[in-house]
């Protein structure tokens, strides 16, 4: 296909999605966008993206199809243990001072890191006073997380990220298994909100002491990158935290003169 109408066919498909039902996905980094969309399109078996738009005009149930399969969900428990530990030795002193607190989870994906997070907090003894929000634009991963049923391989092989981040126990005693895979404890999923969110429109969450961000942002383009932090700046309260992925840094961004670097590797911010 000429690359001249294939560009167009995608800006006509991510406006039909923007103005029928409010998913701005135009600036998301293209090339990622273009490969999802070709995924898709072959998933649906149709000649070209274009045909999804008179779906998306007419078939209002596509709308969840198409979001669910151009966002991205790339998780696992206790990913990147390091930062995990880094976020336990520099985040939690100061949490221990509140009496109660509240964690944003932004892009939670199927929910692996926020039941993570919920784990160090427990053994930290401050998750009673938490409380979790963990949003994400993809309904099909927020279902998964709601459920907390993760694959048992997928659990077995955690551990030993469970102890390298922090660990006081053993990661099984978290779960329950049945049938070849497990359950998070209801002590876990009790704590925490799941809820749909869109970074690209909707409004801050008010008075975050935290906020969790990771390997979000890297799917954006630079001036949606900007645009997202700044909602994260207006959800934090003062002084905030905030932790993205370890291939993002606010260097380059406007808005990161508003915050503090705490650990270049684990990508933890203060606002200031």
């Amino acid at each position: 296909m000429d690359p001249k109408l294939q560009a167009l066919e995608v800006e006509l498909l991510i406006e039909t999605a923007k103005r029928r039902y409010g998913f701005d996905f135009s600036q998301y980094s293209r090339a990622s966008l273009e490969r999802r969309l070709a995924n898709l399109r072959d998933q649906l078996t149709l000649g070209s993206v274009a045909e999804m738009i008179p779906m998306l005009l007419h078939q209002p149930d596509f709308i969840d199809r198409f979001v669910n399969g151009i966002s991205v969900n790339v998780t696992e428990p206790f990913r990147d243990p390091q930062c995990f530990k880094a976020l336990l030795e520099t985040v939690f002193p100061t949490l221990e001072t509140y009496p109660y607190f509240k964690v944003w989870h932004a892009g939670c994906a199927s929910g692996e890191e926020v039941y993570s997070t919920a784990i160090l907090l427990h053994e930290a003894g401050l998750l009673e006073r938490a409380q979790i929000y963990a949003t994400d634009i993809n309904t099909r991963s927020l279902a998964t997380a709601r459920e907390a049923v993760y694959s048992e391989e997928a659990l077995a092989k955690a551990e030993k990220h469970y102890l390298a981040a922090g660990g006081q126990a053993q990661l099984s005693d978290y779960y329950v298994t049945q049938y070849g895979a497990g359950r998070f404890s209801d002590k876990l999923r009790q704590s925490v909100v799941f809820s749909q969110h869109n970074l690209v429109t909707d409004s801050p969450f008010g008075e975050m002491v935290l906020v969790i961000c990771r390997n979000v942002l890297i799917y954006f383009e630079r001036e949606l990158q900007n645009r997202v932090v700044e909602l994260f700046r207006a959800s934090l309260g003062h002084r905030g935290y905030l932790m993205l992925g370890s291939k993002e840094s606010l260097t380059y961004m406007p808005v990161g003169a508003e915050f503090e670097l705490l650990d270049r590797e684990a990508r933890i911010y203060r606002a200031l």
